[in-house]
């Protein structure tokens, strides 16, 4: 993988990992319920998915 390629996998890394600390903050914040943990728990995949993006970039 070239060097650019790494660089905008680990820039979408970022910004999907900030999405979800965003979305999470909301849930708690903000809903209560059911709704908090749906979202909770999409913003826990979500933080996944940026985490093996991430990873993915370094190798």
């Amino acid at each position: 993988m070239d060097a650019m390629t790494k660089m905008w996998l680990s820039i979408a890394a970022i910004l999907v990992m900030g999405l979800s600390v965003f979305l999470i903050t909301f849930a708690r914040t903000k809903t209560k319920g059911l709704l908090k943990g749906i979202l909770s728990l999409v913003a826990f995949v979500i933080m996944l998915a940026g985490f093996l993006t991430g990873l993915i970039s370094i190798t």
